[in-house]
């Protein structure tokens, strides 16, 4: 039995299984997906703020009562007209397809009543890039690489819902000036993005060359990535390393997860550093040696530390601290200077791409992270008074 997903409602067979080959023949398009995620992985990219992406359901199949065993791949073989072995082996690794709300393995079999999705994660094609002005913060500019100091709030690149007013429509209005062609872009120019309320370093690649070269160093994680980001809670340690495979969650598809096992998702390494206790959050510095979606985000969350004001991933709550009013109030004064996630993304360094030089960047933390951090050292300083004065007493 054959059920239609919920966006492919009023499909009939034949037309589902157009709509499946496509997910194992997918189009030859310029997509940003391709680009290497510094912050994210350049095939999973999610933007939440972007409205509704990733992959989206076609096909759901229930097995009948008198189903025998039979290896997932080779099912779907009969089914999926057109698709590969492989390509369906590499879809069930990625999770595209899914059994009673669980990813399995190709050499799972499957059993009477069970519930099988198949996602499509064919991606649109990129819509046209619309040169627009507007101000760029540029720390370092010649003619192969130019570095952006990105303020939070402003999307990287188009997409579902973000035509305008994104950093690539900034940059084809900018490199129009310098005679450089505006439609290549994001084919040539985005090397890696950063998410939207993330603020910091990104590095853009002014030609061909370039943006082949910086493309194999992120490959070989090789670039130097420093964050700043306030979490929630007190570390044991002072520094430390998380590593976990980051996948996406199995339930909400547009948000992802982290899987110490190694069992799904892909391969994460995060590098921390405590710089700074504030009784109930911490400044941290994080260094990224792999470059998954949401890394970082992810990441503190599994580690029980995630980052102030995250709505996606529980950092927009009192994690640690009392339940006094005047505490929560403070904290609600906190959210409102700072109504995105706290992190930042301080130092880049790489190879430049011409001169086989190292070169290095820096960049000052934002006006809303350093408010914050002062707001709670004015706190922890008062906590601090206030315990000495009753032991003294």
């Amino acid at each position: 039995m054959i059920i239609p997903g919920q966006q492919s409602t009023g499909y009939n067979y034949s037309a589902l299984r157009v709509s499946l080959h496509l997910i194992f023949y997918p189009l030859k398009v310029i997509d940003v997906s391709e680009l290497e995620e510094d912050w994210d992985d350049p095939d999973e990219i999610i933007d939440e703020e972007a409205g509704p992406s990733g992959p989206v359901e076609r096909m759901r199949i229930v097995t009948e009562k008198k189903q025998e065993p039979l290896r997932i791949d080779k099912f779907l073989m009969n089914r999926v007209e057109g698709a590969t072995r492989n390509k369906i082996q590499q879809a069930l690794e990625e999770g595209h397809i899914i059994v009673n709300g669980h990813a399995v393995k190709p050499n799972y079999k499957i059993k009477p009543a069970d519930e099988i999705i198949v996602f499509e994660t064919r991606k649109p094609e990129s819509a046209e890039v619309i040169p627009e002005e507007m101000p760029l913060n540029i720390v370092y500019e010649d003619d192969d690489v130019l570095i952006i100091n990105k303020p939070p709030g402003m999307v990287v690149h188009p997409g579902c819902g973000n035509y305008s007013g994104t950093l690539v429509n900034g940059l084809a209005f900018y490199l129009q000036k310098e005679n450089l062609d505006p439609e290549a872009l994001p084919r040539v120019g985005l090397v890696h993005r950063i998410d939207k309320d993330t603020s910091g370093l990104v590095v853009i690649a002014k030609t061909e060359e370039a943006m082949s070269d910086l493309n194999a160093q992120f490959k070989k994680h090789t670039v130097y990535r420093r964050y700043i980001a306030l979490v929630w809670g007190d570390f044991e340690e002072d520094e430390g390393t998380i590593e976990a495979h980051v996948g996406r969650n199995m339930r909400f598809r547009k948000i992802m997860d982290a899987f110490p096992d190694g069992d799904y998702g892909k391969h994460a390494i995060t590098h921390y550093k405590v710089l700074e206790r504030l009784n109930y959050v911490t400044v941290i510095e994080l260094r990224l040696e792999t470059g998954r979606t949401h890394q970082i985000r992810v990441h503190m969350k599994h580690k029980g530390h995630p980052l102030f004001n995250d709505a996606t991933y529980g950092g927009d709550r009192i994690v640690k601290g009392t339940v006094f009013t005047k505490y929560k109030q403070f904290v609600d004064n906190c959210f409102k200077v700072l109504p995105r996630h706290a992190l930042h993304a301080k130092e880049l360094g790489f190879t430049h791409p011409r001169t086989r030089e190292w070169i290095q960047f820096n960049s000052e933390l934002p006006a809303d992270i350093k408010e914050v951090i002062e707001k709670w050292r004015t706190y922890t300083t008062g906590m601090t008074t206030q315990l000495r004065d009753q032991l003294n007493g």
